[in-house]
């Protein structure tokens, strides 16, 4: 019998303290399994490493993965709300789950990696890639919003700060977790690298030192800088959901910061962009 996977990362609403976003990465030995339960939440299975083959609601789909989030961009896999399936891979390798607790059912879907939208944000030592891996405009999903972001040494990412609250309500549209990994500019992830993330506002005020493997949440509140150091590449997966089935941004700049964005004109993107391949925009 195969042997089962274990999750590195176990984040859901209960333990996050809020109501939809989800994520789970789930590790597996060469010629492991993992029965993923969805539940009430709607689910991409994403390779982070490594390939697999996904079973659920009588479809099969084998994903081609990557080597890591710093050499390729992936296919992925939607499961929906209410399934069991079933990812096995004959190589082993880290599998990113995220999820957002939704309303309805729809069908188990397959996206090759040809399909996900690179785009080039920003400018100048702003620059970074983001993969719109699940987002209103590249893939239809009931609550579930996930990008991932690939920030060059001594980069800053989501700067000017950025928050996505509705004031009138006081509360955020959406709930988000930062999943990071680092690696040595060039190099081999895990080498010892450290990145920081910030998140404040009424509440909260968190400076947070970031290395390979951790995660950040933001329930509420403006959220940036996300800070490659020099010397180490940053990565972070982005997996956001709310109440809103329009999967509404809602989204506002610090005023405090947002005059920096007047001196990017005339400022080239980073050179070493994209870090993957990928039509970009």
């Amino acid at each position: 019998m195969a042997a089962t996977g274990s999750y590195a990362v176990e984040i859901t609403p209960d333990v996050a303290g809020w109501t939809y976003s989800n994520l789970r990465v789930l590790n597996l030995a060469a010629g492991g399994e993992h029965v993923v339960e969805t539940g009430d939440s709607e689910m991409l299975v994403l390779p982070l490493s490594g390939s697999a083959t996904v079973s659920c609601d009588g479809s099969t789909f084998d994903l081609v993965g990557r080597a890591s989030v710093f050499e390729d961009r992936t296919d992925f896999a939607y499961l929906p709300r209410d399934a069991a399936g079933t990812v096995a891979s004959a190589d082993g390798g880290r599998f990113a789950l995220p999820g957002a607790r939704c309303d309805s059912r729809s069908n188990a879907r397959y996206v090759p990696a040809a399909d996900v939208t690179v785009e080039l944000r920003g400018a100048g030592p702003s620059s970074r890639q983001v993969n719109a891996i699940c987002m209103p405009e590249t893939f239809p999903a009931q609550r579930l919003l996930v990008c991932e972001v690939l920030t060059p040494a001594g980069n800053w990412s989501s700067y000017p700060p950025h928050k996505h609250d509705d004031e009138q309500a006081g509360e955020s549209v959406l709930e988000e977790i930062y999943y990071f990994q680092i690696r040595r500019e060039a190099g081999v992830p895990g080498e010892g690298g450290v990145g920081f993330q910030r998140v404040y506002g009424p509440g909260i005020d968190v400076l947070a030192e970031v290395r390979d493997g951790d995660v950040v949440l933001v329930p509420h509140g403006w959220h940036g800088p996300s800070m490659a150091v020099p010397g180490y590449d940053m990565y972070y997966l982005n997996v956001m959901a709310g109440p809103s089935p329009l999967r509404s941004w809602t989204i506002s700049l610090d005023p405090d910061h947002e005059w920096v964005r007047d001196g990017w004109a005339g400022q080239p993107v980073d050179p070493r962009l994209p870090m993957t391949g990928g039509s970009q925009t």
